[in-house]
């Protein structure tokens, strides 16, 4: 077979498509606009870049986020591979080192015999079979053909967290411990008293934030600037302007954790999580934040063990667009209307990395099996991907907003089991049999 299929991006979604084409014998011209320009939240050369966290969440499979990474570790994720060659300790996650992680996908596309890559920003899409992975931050000419084809746009906004570096921390207001001992001591713990998780409070609402840039601002019908934050990536001012102890339940809760010099669980918590395997920098988690970079400076240096912390580089914001999928989208991730043009990643409204990828996966083999002609495949809704791929389509969707990988997405086991983790297990169970038993018919 001669066809052809370009794939527009190599973040984590497109390399899945052309690596899953390429598995299937199809030549792949993979376009990518990197090094010749870069998106204004993206900095590294590599394919792959992670950028709000170097975390994909839980590894355990009896998690929303361990189940998924499962079934793609099932379809031959090259992700996923890459991730565990690059892995660093975080405890029950999978979490890399973002650099060597980009790097080792990045050589994994770029040495594929049937991979073509072609640098340079693409302005419109292509004749022909196409699998568009461009990310969140369409831009220019191709976003404007993507809303001439697809018709409504959507927004939201998320924000990336601070790195410090773990030389500049002050060693004796910090200890190591994971929550409920899960782990090896994998992360860094900032404990608060009252009085300083007070101070702290504070501070963080009445700092100042930093002006959107023109990428990141959408008007309303009067001409204000109106914008939505995604609930998954919070920015911690926000936050904390939705009350006093809302930090206290959200990123600095304190459960979990015992303070080695008091003996006592703390009054508030930050934790700071590896950045690299070499354990130089630290994330600061759940901290993302559109802070002006002095606010963050000062505000920051107020939770203990940071006060002369040395940041490496300041939490930014920016804008994420994705198509209207339930209108446009069928469950296989092509288009309705134009079924040799496919769509993966997070433009379509699937929120996360692992998720990301994991459309990639399916819009790579689907497009293989159409230029089959075969059948294209939609896992059943049992499986974290097949739950995933129908609440992106469901026509019947209203309001639609983006949907990281979650058990509630999954039908109901039918059977009452009190235990959450024992239920979670019983969810797993069933998607990883649901997922072979549909497999063994496709292949």
């Amino acid at each position: 077979m001669n066809d052809t299929v370009t794939v527009i991006g190599a973040g984590l979604a497109g390399c899945e498509a052309a690596h899953q084409l390429s598995m299937r014998g199809i030549k792949v011209r993979l376009c990518e606009m990197k090094p010749e320009k870069y998106s204004p939240a993206h900095k590294y050369h590599g394919f792959a870049e992670l950028v709000c966290s170097n975390s994909l969440k839980a590894s355990r499979v009896n998690s929303a986020a361990g189940l998924l990474k499962e079934e793609m570790r099932r379809l031959g994720s090259v992700v996923v591979e890459c991730a565990e060659k690059t892995a660093v300790p975080a405890g029950g996650a999978l979490a890399v080192d973002r650099e060597k992680f980009s790097d080792s996908v990045t050589d994994a596309i770029v040495n594929d015999p049937n991979i073509t890559v072609v640098s340079g920003e693409i302005q419109s899409i292509p004749e022909g079979n196409v699998i568009i992975a461009s990310g969140p931050l369409t831009s220019g000419g191709l976003a404007e053909d993507i809303k001439r084809l697809t018709g409504d746009y959507l927004s939201f906004h998320d924000a990336a967290a601070p790195i410090v570096t773990y030389e500049s921390l002050n060693k004796d207001r910090i200890f190591f411990a994971a929550r409920y001992g899960r782990g090896d001591d994998d992360y860094i713990n900032c404990p608060f008293t009252k009085e300083e998780y007070t101070a702290f409070y504070e501070a963080i609402v009445s700092a100042e934030s930093a002006p959107l840039h023109d990428f990141d601002r959408e008007k309303d019908a009067s001409g204000r600037d109106d914008f939505t934050v995604y609930e998954g990536c919070m920015p911690i001012e926000v936050l904390a302007k939705r009350g006093e102890e809302t930090m206290r339940y959200g990123a600095m809760k304190p459960v979990g954790l015992t303070d080695p010099v008091s003996g006592r669980r703390p009054y508030a918590v930050v934790q700071l999580r590896k950045e690299n395997s070499a354990g130089t920098l630290y994330n600061i988690v759940g901290f993302q934040t559109n802070l002006k970079f002095g606010e963050q400076k000062r505000v920051f240096s107020l939770i203990p063990g940071l006060e002369n912390a040395e940041f490496v580089r300041y939490g930014v914001m920016h804008r994420n667009s994705f198509i209207n999928s339930p209108k446009i989208l069928s469950g296989d991730f092509s288009l309705r209307e134009y079924p040799n043009i496919f769509f993966a990643g997070q433009i379509t409204g699937v929120e996360g990395y692992t998720e990301s990828a994991a459309s990639g996966i399916m819009a790579g083999i689907n497009m293989a099996r159409r230029l089959n002609g075969r059948d294209t495949l939609i896992l059943p809704p049992e499986t974290m991907i097949g739950g995933l791929s129908r609440y992106i389509s469901d026509p019947t969707v209203t309001n639609f907003q983006p949907m990281g990988a979650n058990m509630g997405i999954l039908p109901d086991i039918g059977v009452r089991i009190k235990d959450k983790q024992q239920r979670y297990q019983a969810v797993a169970d069933r998607a990883l049999t649901a997922f072979e038993e549909y497999m063994s018919d496709k292949k």
